[in-house]
C-alpha cells in the first residue's frame, strides 16, 4: 500500500528531529520520504492520504518485555510478593492452559497493544503448536519477538518447543515474527542447562537466523534482592558476587540478550552488562506493583548500557500501556534520586522507540522514522483537552498522552488501526472469546481443587 501521512507533526526519533507540518511517505511497507509537507505533497501522486493535521506521528512503540498470553489472567491475582504470586497463584493456573488459551490471551494482548500505539512486542511464554502467541500476533498484524520459556524441570519439552518455534515462525508472517530462546531465570535454569541453551541458540541461528534477523535471548535477571539466595537453594551454588557476574562465569552473556528487570545489580554487574553488550528492559510499573525494587537505570545509562522499556505481563502491570510506562519511568527516577533532571522526556521516549529497537536487534529496520526503514508508525490525536495547549510535543507524549489518544497505527506499512478501529481482527469477538476462556480456565482449576 502506498500512503502519504500529511500535515501532522512528525517526531522522527532520528536525525531529522521534529518536523512540524510534516509528511511521511510510505511505499511497499517502507518509508521512502520524510520532510515538510509543502516540499513533498506535490512530489507524490496516486497515494492514499491520511490527514494528520492536529496529530503527532511517532515511531511505533516497542515493548521489550511481555508475557502476552497472561493477559488472560489480568486481575486474577494481585497484591502478593513475587514468590507467592508465582508459586501459589500463577503457576497452578497456568498448568491448565492449553494452546488455545495461550492464543486467545495473546490475541487480546495484540489488540490492546495495537490500540495503544505499540507495534512490536517481545514476549516470553510457553510455545505450543496447537495455539501460540506467534499465531495470535501474525493474525493481528503485530510485530513480535516470540520466545519459549525454559525451565530445568522440562528440558526435553523445551528442546522440542524451541526447535518447533524457530522452524515454524522465525522470519514468517512477512517478517513480522522472530523467535527467541528464553531461559526463565537464574534460579529456575541450572548452570549446565543455561550453557546448553546458549548452544541451542547458536544452532538455531545457523539453521534459521541471519545477521539481519537473529534468534536472540530473553530472560529475567536480578529481579529481586534475594535472587542469589534462590540460586543457592535451587542448585546448591554459592555465589559471591551478583547475578550478572554469576551468568558471566557461565560464559553465556552476549549482545543478543535482553535482560529484564535488573533490579538487584552490583556495580560490577553493571560493568559486565556494558562489557558484554547485554541490553536491559526496565519494567518500572511491574517492579513497583510486586515490590521487587527499582532498577538503577541512571547508573546503567551512565555506564553506556542500552536500556529499553517494558510493561511485563498484564497480570502484573495490569495493562500494556507503554505511555504509562514512559511516564512512570521518567518520574520514578527523579523522585528516588531527588533530581528532576534525570530521565528527561526525550530519553524516556527514546527508550520506548529506538532504544527498544536496539534491544531487540531490530534498529536497522524499525524504531525511528527514517528513509529506508519499515513503516511501523503510530498517529496520536493531540486535539484533546489534556494535550492542550501545545508547547512541546515530546513533553506531552511522555507526561500527558494516554494509550487511548492513539488514532491510527501502521505496521509493516499496513494500516492495522484507523480512527480507533482495529482493521485486522474483530475486537468484540476477541473480548467474547477471552471471557469464555477465563470461565473455562476457572472451571478446570476448580475441578482440580475438588480432587
Amino acid at each position: 500500500m502506498d500512503l502519504i501521512i500529511d500535515g501532522g507533526t512528525v517526531v522522527t526519533m532520528g536525525s531529522k528531529g521534529i518536523i512540524r507540518d510534516g509528511t511521511v511517505v510510505v511505499e511497499n511497507s517502507h518509508i521512502v520520504d520524510v520532510g515538510k509537507s509543502h516540499d513533498l505533497k506535490r512530489k507524490y501522486h496516486g497515494h492514499e492520504k491520511i490527514n494528520a493535521k492536529g496529530k503527532v506521528v511517532i515511531p511505533g512503540l516497542i515493548n521489550t518485555h511481555q508475557h502476552a498470553a497472561m493477559s488472560i489472567l489480568r486481575g486474577y491475582a494481585d497484591d502478593y510478593p513475587l514468590k507467592e504470586w508465582l508459586e501459589k497463584w500463577i503457576w497452578p493456573m497456568e498448568k491448565h492452559m492449553t494452546g488455545r488459551d495461550i492464543y486467545v490471551g495473546a490475541l487480546l494482548n495484540a489488540v490492546e497493544s495495537i490500540m495503544g500505539g505499540v507495534t512490536t512486542v517481545n514476549t516470553m511464554y510457553h510455545y505450543a503448536k496447537d495455539g501460540s502467541e506467534a499465531e495470535a500476533f501474525a493474525e493481528a498484524g503485530l510485530r513480535g519477538v516470540v520466545g519459549h520459556v525454559c525451565f530445568s524441570w522440562r528440558k526435553d519439552e523445551d528442546r522440542k518447543a524451541l526447535r518447533e518455534l524457530a522452524k515454524d515462525w522465525h522470519g514468517k508472517a512477512n517478517g513480522l515474527i522472530r523467535a527467541s530462546v528464553d531461559p526463565h531465570a537464574t534460579y529456575t535454569v541450572d548452570p549446565e542447562y543455561m550453557k546448553e541453551l546458549r548452544e541451542i541458540t547458536n544452532e538455531l541461528n545457523e539453521k534459521y537466523g541471519s545477521p539481519d534477523s537473529p534468534i536472540m535471548w530473553h530472560m529475567h535477571v536480578a529481579e529481586t534482592e534475594d535472587e542469589t539466595e534462590k540460586i543457592r537453594q535451587a542448585f546448591n551454588i554459592s555465589i559471591q558476587g551478583g547475578v550478572v557476574e554469576y551468568l558471566d562465569s557461565l560464559d553465556v552473556l552476549g549482545s543478543d540478550i535482553v535482560a529484564t528487570h535488573c533490579v538487584a545489580l552490583t556495580q560490577r554487574d553493571i560493568k559486565i552488562l556494558k562489557k558484554r553488550g547485554v541490553k536491559v528492559s526496565h519494567n518500572p510499573i511491574s517492579n513497583l506493583k510486586l515490590a521487587s525494587g527499582i532498577s538503577p537505570v541512571p547508573s546503567l545509562i551512565k555506564a553506556g548500557v542500552t536500556v529499553a522499556l517494558g510493561t511485563d505481563s498484564s497480570c502484573s502491570n495490569n495493562n500494556s500501556d507503554m505511555f504509562g510506562v514512559m511516564k512512570t519511568a521518567a518520574l520514578l527516577h527523579k523522585g528516588v534520586h531527588k533530581d528532576p533532571t534525570l530521565l528527561p522526556a526525550e530519553q524516556a521516549l527514546q527508550m520506548a522507540t529506538i532504544e527498544g529497537a536496539k534491544a531487540l536487534l531490530w534498529d536497522r529496520q524499525i524504531g525511528s522514522i527514517e528513509i529506508g526503514k519499515i513503516a511501523d508508525l503510530a498517529i496520536v490525536d493531540f486535539k484533546k483537552p489534556h494535550l492542550c495547549p501545545l508547547f512541546n510535543e515530546i513533553s506531552h507524549l511522555v507526561y500527558s498522552a494516554r494509550a487511548s489518544d492513539v488514532d491510527t497505527v501502521l505496521i509493516n506499512g499496513k494500516i492495522v488501526m484507523e480512527n480507533r478501529e482495529v482493521t485486522t481482527v474483530d475486537v468484540h469477538k476477541v473480548l467474547g472469546m477471552t471471557e469464555k476462556t477465563k470461565e473455562s480456565l476457572l472451571a478446570r482449576l476448580g475441578e482440580e481443587n475438588k480432587q
